[in-house]
């Protein structure tokens, strides 16, 4: 047991003993995420992992990094916290992904107001679930008292991630052709992005978050909002073994237009089939409640779109094959075509 403690610390805002009571609460929770290639204990200064290289010729690490951001105002607003650290896994290693690499590690940041153990180790539980979804092992991350700097009920997220892909596999957009076919995979809802102008639309600080609404299904619009971001890593890895992915594009923040042609090189554009995009209910409610154009939802928002990925033609049935088998209802949302604008939908 640690003899660690200050009590002019204490005075100042900061409990450290709450800190190691956090950790206690959570190592439960991290063991779930521990693959055999880690070779440190939770609490050392750094996080080890040894590389396994079979199959790999020429390993290529691939990192990326996110937060949560405005969405955990309705965590707070809900008292919900153990979804949220889904959300942080997921905008970290759906975007490693869309260039074909398998996510092997994972490391969060917290800070906090006021160290609540219970509560820590809460987000913590929502940050091994998304690890243990893609596969990946959370092995460090840091918790920050930070009175003063944030209100003692509010606090911070955000992750690390990073993963391997053999460099002749990196998925990069070169081998796209005219007439290649645009597949959709399904979005669960909001995902982590857009929520400052959801939170406008609401006006979630006086919002009813807990009533069934009709327009939902009967979920409450808290429910739905904190629903948490779909982690396609395992589908993803399943389709890459099968077929040949030209091209794959996480919808986040800048919807359909800006996230979209980041995966399309020049001189070739997305033509998307409007009516074949399966739009969720929350999308529809969002723009009637703000009155927002339709350019501009799909300019913020996923619409029910969480990924899209190109394939030739000739491998398009395959692709929604595996998918299926893989639990994803993806479905075909348009075509590439010759043309510079981008993103064409219609």
């Amino acid at each position: 047991m640690s003899k660690s403690f200050s009590e002019s610390y204490k005075n100042a805002g900061v409990d450290i003993t709450a800190g190691y009571k956090a950790v206690e609460l959570m190592k439960s929770h991290i063991a779930r995420t521990m693959t055999k290639n880690v070779v440190s204990d939770i609490g050392g200064f750094g996080g080890l992992f040894e590389l396994d290289m079979t199959g790999i010729t020429r390993p290529i690490l691939v990192s990326g990094t996110d937060g949560v951001g405005t969405k955990l105002k309705i965590a707070f607003l809900m008292d919900k916290h153990d979804t949220v650290g889904i959300d942080c896994v997921a905008m970290c290693v759906n975007d490693i992904v869309c260039c074909g690499a398998k996510p092997l590690i994972f490391l969060d940041y917290i800070a906090c107001g006021k160290n609540v153990p219970e509560k820590i180790a809460a987000i913590v539980s929502g940050v091994a679930e998304g690890c243990v979804q893609a596969g990946c092992a959370l092995i460090g991350g840091e918790t920050a008292e930070m009175p003063g700097f944030y209100p003692v009920d509010e606090y911070d997220l955000a992750g690390y991630s990073t993963g391997v892909v053999d460099r002749s596999k990196i998925i990069d957009n070169s081998k796209i052709t005219e007439g290649d076919v645009i597949i959709a995979l399904p979005s669960s809802g909001v995902h982590s992005n857009g929520f400052s102008l959801v939170r406008k639309v609401f006006d979630i600080e006086n919002a009813d978050l807990k009533s069934p609404i009709e327009a939902l299904g009967g979920k409450s619009l808290g429910e739905v909002l904190l629903t948490p971001t779909k982690i396609y890593v395992k589908p993803m890895l399943s389709l890459l073994e099968k077929v040949t992915v030209k091209a794959v594009s996480h919808i986040t923040g800048g919807g359909f237009y800006e996230n979209i042609p980041r995966s399309i090189p020049k001189g070739f554009s997305a033509k998307i089939d409007k009516a074949s995009v399966r739009i969720l209910p929350i999308f529809k409610l969002i723009a009637e409640t703000g009155n927002i154009c339709e350019r501009d939802m799909f300019n913020t928002f996923n619409m029910g779109v969480g990924m899209s990925i190109v394939v030739s033609k000739d491998e398009a049935d395959t692709a929604l094959e595996v998918l299926m088998a893989a639990g994803e209802d993806a479905y075909v949302i348009g075509e590439v075509v010759k043309s510079d604008d981008g993103v064409i939908i219609e």
